[in-house]
């Protein structure tokens, strides 16, 4: 419909109601606060409604290092040394940061700030009895809440069925539900990982399950996750939209791997 100012007007199309309404095309990222690194979301929007959606990313550099998250996950394929007690740390470190992510889009900035000053603990080498009780204190203050369970039951439906017809592993196909269930399992799978923080047995070159799912697919993980999100976002309010994407939080830097053989446990 035109140009004003150099920027385009706003189309009309036909919304869900069968009504004509404004039509616009906002690109989102790759640089907003609390959003995966390098993701840009070109969507079509009528009202605060998303309609259409298009993935793209920033290019990722690679050959230039391991993807932070996966890093011992893949080192144990390559033959390195590399004990289950600094895979369950990292495990849950990822884990926080993709929590404190969510939180904070949902408005939760205290218990976002917890979780990512946890998250840092543990990757600067927090033993376990440091850390623990106030791990546990920031779980339970997030599990608990009927506030939080209330805003975010109910969005970014994703059954396993679905998530596995679309190749989704780990904790987004594990979870079997929405959002709210999503971040449950992040939840207890950083319980879990506190406990086997000083396992010093080493970690096999089967063993190729990283937070995000599978490392020995025919696709990463998190591409399988970006897959999924034009689906689970259409039809979504723009700020629901956000919390959907936070809840799945691909990491765009896992897009540069290729499969890596061997056998891994769900």
């Amino acid at each position: 419909m035109g140009e004003v100012a150099g920027l385009p007007m706003a189309e009309r199309g036909d919304d869900r109601d069968e009504l004509r309404l404004d039509q616009l095309h906002v690109p989102i990222g790759p640089g907003l606060a609390d959003w995966p690194t390098g993701l840009i979301l070109r969507l079509t929007l009528q009202g605060d409604v998303v309609q259409g959606i298009e993935v793209d990313h920033l290019s990722v550099p690679s050959g230039h290092r391991l993807p932070f998250w996966v890093d011992p996950w893949l080192r144990a394929a390559q033959g390195e040394e590399v004990t289950r007690g600094s895979a369950a740390r990292r495990r849950s470190a990822a884990h926080l940061d993709s929590a404190g992510r969510l939180l904070a889009v949902v408005g939760w900035d205290d218990a976002a700030a917890r979780c990512r000053r946890l998250r840092d603990e543990l990757l600067s080498g927090a033993s376990r009895e440091r850390i623990s009780g106030d791990l546990r204190g920031a779980l339970r203050r997030v599990e608990r809440s009927r506030t939080l369970r209330w805003s975010i039951t109910g969005l970014g439906e994703l059954p396993s069925s679905r998530a596995r017809a679309a190749g989704v592993t780990g904790p987004a196909l594990a979870a079997d539900g929405d959002a709210y269930d999503r971040l449950l399992m992040w939840l207890g799978e950083i319980g879990h990982g506190i406990e086997g923080l000083d396992d010093e047995r080493p970690l096999t070159p089967d063993e190729l399950t990283g937070p995000r799912g599978r490392l020995d697919g025919a696709q990463p993980p998190s591409r399988a996750l970006l897959g999924v999100l034009p689906e689970l976002l259409t039809g979504a309010e723009f700020a629901c939209a956000r919390i959907i994407l936070a809840s799945l939080d691909p990491d765009i830097e896992e897009l540069t791997l290729a499969p890596v053989s061997g056998a891994a446990h769900v």
